[in-house]
């Protein structure tokens, strides 16, 4: 199985294209999870959830539907000491989502360096008893496919933890001829793409522009790499972002289109039943 999502599930922007004008906002979840199967859940980094809307979103998402959330910044860009009271906070307040929960992404900060692996080791000895773990780094030299790649890759592996795939090229091969776009090349990193998959479960976060052509181009690596995922039996996470987010869903859709695979997205939205109303 395929899981696709975007970066939040909640984009009034997305009225007249996936959700119907009338939508309310309590019913975005809901709407959302009839045709992504998965979202990157980013709302938790900036601030925790009420225990209420944690149960909440376990109730209105699909079936079949399962989140990722990011670990709270608060936590993840600490170093200095570890905070086991307030991780467990945190791991005891998402626990409602258990069932739903399929990935506990860990994003650490460009200035998390190999000087700080020892805590990396306490945060995946504590994340990991309870739930897979996929982790984001973004500091260059993780990327040297050296000493300290490898280093980093072998204790993910001793957890059973994923390395996230950050590829940011198709945002950055555009000049910023607008503010979204500026915005986004000045909060998103540029790094080596690294196609890793450490676990059954590979993660990729695909950064584009509102240029579909573009991004069809620098996706196309990809198509081929969750269906060689596909055939080995892993279930890949591929989450789909724009300068704005306004035409994430639509990049999304285009991949699984040319992927040429049955899935969720592909049924209709109300885009198209309003397109279809017409003629």
């Amino acid at each position: 199985m395929l899981y696709l999502g975007c970066p939040v599930w909640a984009n009034p922007q997305w009225k007249n294209l996936i959700f119907n004008s009338k939508l309310q906002p309590s019913d975005f979840l809901a709407n959302y999870s009839r045709y992504f199967n998965s979202v990157e859940g980013n709302t938790s980094f900036y601030a925790d959830p009420s225990a209420q809307t944690v149960t909440r979103w376990a109730e209105q998402s699909s079936e079949n539907f399962l989140f990722t959330l990011k670990v709270p910044k608060r936590l993840s860009h600490q170093f200095q000491q570890f905070q086991a009271e307030e991780l467990q906070l945190w791991l005891n307040l998402i626990a409602p989502l258990t069932n739903k929960l399929a990935l506990v992404h860990l994003q650490l900060p460009a200035f998390f360096s190999p000087q700080n692996l020892s805590w990396l080791k306490q945060m995946l000895s504590s994340l990991c008893s309870s739930f897979a773990v996929a982790v984001e780094v973004r500091h260059p030299v993780f990327f040297d496919k050296a000493e300290h790649e490898i280093t980093l890759n072998r204790l993910l592996r001793d957890f059973d933890a994923e390395r996230v795939i950050f590829d940011s090229r198709a945002l950055f091969s555009v000049p910023a001829t607008n503010a979204a776009l500026l915005d986004a090349q000045r909060k998103k990193p540029y790094l080596p793409v690294h196609a890793v998959a450490l676990t059954k479960q590979p993660m990729l976060r695909f950064v584009g522009t509102d240029d579909m052509a573009v991004n069809q181009h620098y996706y196309q690596p990809w198509l081929g790499k969750v269906r060689q995922w596909l055939d080995e039996g892993k279930t890949p996470f591929c989450f789909f972002h724009s300068p704005d987010n306004l035409t994430a869903p639509v990049l999304a859709r285009q991949f699984v289109m040319d992927l040429g695979i049955e899935h969720p997205i592909l049924a209709p939205w109300a885009q198209d039943q309003t397109q279809l109303s017409l003629l």
